[in-house]
Order: C-alpha cells, then sequence, then structure tokens
C-alpha cells in the first residue's frame, strides 16, 4: 500500500524516476484546470517583479478585498494562507478538542494535520456501494457520540460526490446542535459553484469554509488559498497563522484569476462536457467502474481479478501517462484509481492506453 500520505501531482519526482523532462509526462494525478491559469496572471505577474523588492503586504488587503467582492461576502470573513493546507494544518491547534471524525475517503492532510496536534481521529465512511453518498442519518448517529470537530470536502476528493447544499445545510445544523467545529473543505467547488455554501458557513460561529486557488485557477506552484467564516472565526484563525504566509506573486496572481470572468465560464463548459465525455469513455472499457463526479475529476475501480490500480499505473508510466492510485486512501482499496479531466487528446489518449491495458 502506498504511503497514507502521498499525494497525487508528484511529477518532478515521476519524471527524476523515469528520467524524462516534466514536459513529456501528462499529469492525470493531479486534478488542475486543464485550460491553465487565467489570461492576464502572467502580464500581473511580469508586471510585479518591483514589488519582490517589498515584504508582501502582511494582510493581504486587496487580495482579500477581491475575494470579498467574488463571494459576495464581508473582507473580515476571509483569510488567506498558503494553500488550503496550511489552514488545515493550523484549525486542529487554533480550536480546542481532541477527538475529530472525517468523512472518509477523504483528504490525507485532515488526518496528519490531527495527528500532529494530537488527536483522536475516526473516520465515517462512505460506501461504494452507493456512490459515496452521505447518510445524514448515519452522521447524525456518528456525531451524538461526542466529537469536537468535523471533517467534510464537498464535492468528496477522490470521489467526486457532491452532497447537495440543501443537506449541508443539515450538517452544518447537526454540528451547531452538538457542539462539534465543522470544517467543510470545498477545495473544487469552483466547478459547480452555485453550490458551495459560504453563505450558510459564515453564519455560523462553529464553522469554516476552505476554498483553494490550486484547482480551478491553474496556480498549484503559487500555493494560495484562503478561508470564509464568521468574523470572529475569522479572527481566531488568523491570529494563529505566521506573517507573510502568502507571497507577493501568489496575491498578485490570485487578484488577477478572479478578474476573469470569461475564463471563469469557459472553464466551468469545458470541464462539465469533457468530464462526462470522458466518464463514458472509461465507463465504456471492460472491467472499469466510473462514478459520477462534480469536480474536475473520475474516479475510476479496476474491476477486473488479479490487477491493481497500482499495475495500471506502472502500466501507464512508460507511455507517459501519470494517473493517482487511490489505494492509500481510508476507505479504498488498491482497485481504485483517479483521474483528473484534461484536454480533449490527453483524455482520449488515457482512453486507449487503459483499453489497450485491459484488452
Amino acid at each position: 500500500m502506498a504511503n497514507a500520505h502521498e499525494h497525487g501531482g508528484n511529477i518532478f519526482a515521476v519524471a527524476r524516476s523515469l528520467g524524462l523532462a516534466p514536459e513529456q509526462i501528462i499529469d492525470f494525478s493531479a486534478s488542475i484546470n486543464p485550460l491553465g491559469m487565467a489570461p492576464g496572471v502572467r502580464d500581473a505577474l511580469t508586471g510585479s517583479f518591483d514589488r519582490l523588492l517589498h515584504y508582501p503586504d502582511k494582510g493581504a488587503a486587496e487580495l482579500r478585498q477581491a475575494l470579498a467582492a467574488y463571494h459576495g461576502v464581508d473582507p473580515v470573513e476571509i483569510t488567506v494562507a498558503n494553500g488550503s493546507t496550511e489552514l488545515i494544518h493550523l484549525l486542529p491547534r487554533a480550536f480546542g478538542g481532541n477527538r475529530a471524525l472525517i468523512v472518509a475517503p477523504a483528504f490525507a492532510e485532515y488526518a496528519l494535520a490531527l495527528e500532529r496536534s494530537g488527536w483522536q481521529i475516526d473516520y465515517l465512511t462512505l460506501s461504494a456501494d452507493d456512490g459515496f453518498a452521505l447518510s445524514l442519518p448515519r452522521l447524525q448517529e456518528r456525531l451524538a457520540a461526542g466529537y469536537d470537530m468535523l471533517f467534510l470536502c464537498n464535492p468528496g476528493n477522490p470521489s467526486g460526490n457532491l452532497v447537495p447544499k440543501a443537506e449541508v445545510a443539515k450538517v452544518i445544523d447537526l454540528c451547531r446542535e452538538g457542539g462539534t467545529f465543522l470544517v467543510l473543505d470545498e477545495a473544487f467547488v469552483d466547478f459547480c459553484e452555485e453550490e458551495s455554501a459560504k453563505h450558510l458557513v459564515r453564519q455560523s460561529p462553529r464553522a469554516v469554509l476552505l476554498r483553494s486557488m490550486t484547482k480551478f485557477f491553474g496556480i498549484p506552484g503559487l500555493r494560495l488559498g484562503y478561508a470564509i467564516a464568521a468574523s470572529e472565526t475569522i479572527a481566531a484563525i488568523a491570529s494563529q497563522q505566521d506573517p507573510w504566509n502568502v507571497n507577493t506573486a501568489a496575491q498578485v496572481a490570485g487578484i488577477a484569476s478572479l478578474s476573469a470572468a470569461d475564463y471563469r465560464r469557459q472553464t466551468r463548459v469545458f470541464v462539465d462536457g469533457e468530464r462526462e465525455r470522458l466518464a463514458a469513455a472509461l465507463a465504456a472499457i471492460p472491467g472499469l467502474r466510473v462514478f459520477p463526479a462534480r469536480a474536475n475529476y473520475l474516479l475510476v475501480r479496476v474491476l477486473r481479478q488479479g490487477l491493481t490500480a497500482g499495475q495500471l499505473r506502472e502500466a501507464l508510466l512508460p507511455k507517459g501517462i501519470l494517473v493517482r492510485n487511490c489505494g492509500n486512501f481510508q476507505g479504498l482499496d488498491g482497485s481504485f484509481f483517479r483521474v483528473a479531466v484534461r484536454l480533449k487528446e490527453e483524455n482520449d489518449l488515457l482512453v486507449r492506453s487503459l483499453a489497450a491495458e485491459l484488452a
């Protein structure tokens, strides 16, 4: 089994192991916008070079203002971070408690952050047989046992399953009633923004919503994420953050990204269409099951006896194709892998290559 805290997107290490340049690998393991970064970001970064002579704006005031306008919230309800991972690791330290529940399968950093802070971790593991749907009665039963913190990713990673906003509202109510602090990770909700629970979370003093600019806006190398919550919650989080945690280039790129309305529309239209086309093509390959998703990736299960996702991953590497083996996710086994939605030609190559391996 892979390391429990191993991630996708480790293209540089993979390239070195294969003796290839990173540009020679098609990375399906990291779920990044296939259209690349927004127009105007490169020019904005080039034009910001002289600002590197100064320390970054400590409070990222311009970026927070831009995010607030983008989401229709107050700037005091936002704090920015060096990727949402910074916030994931900060939250168990910033808010008291010692017992957490994670809805699984889930991003490995939740457990790592809790472990490092000495928390006890339990899992509510969703079933592949149910399409990884969240059962509210089951969640309510588990929360009744008493938990200080709940981690829920929506859409799920790696499942891609979406908990409808109306059900998220009920999760928020359950957490409020039980005194559980809710961490709602919406790292991929930009692809279905209408389902964001941002305006519900900001009304609760015991909840925080995490967002990432890595995936939808295609800037993973700059490390930029943020939290939305009630102003008092944001103040408590910000008081625990390191100074100058978000560099100048990331702040500039974030502001430029948010202004690209046409790019956002094009991304959603392209990803929605290409995801469904790719899902249908993969599902047509005998021996694979594809799970419906609302994000920019698909979870796939290998049904053929004696063949694992890890073996498929290794077979694809010599072709310059990297997929995400999901065997290290809590609640999944070695039959699962995840693929990002990439450009049409790249997706077609993936389908042909998988079909050949499963022929």
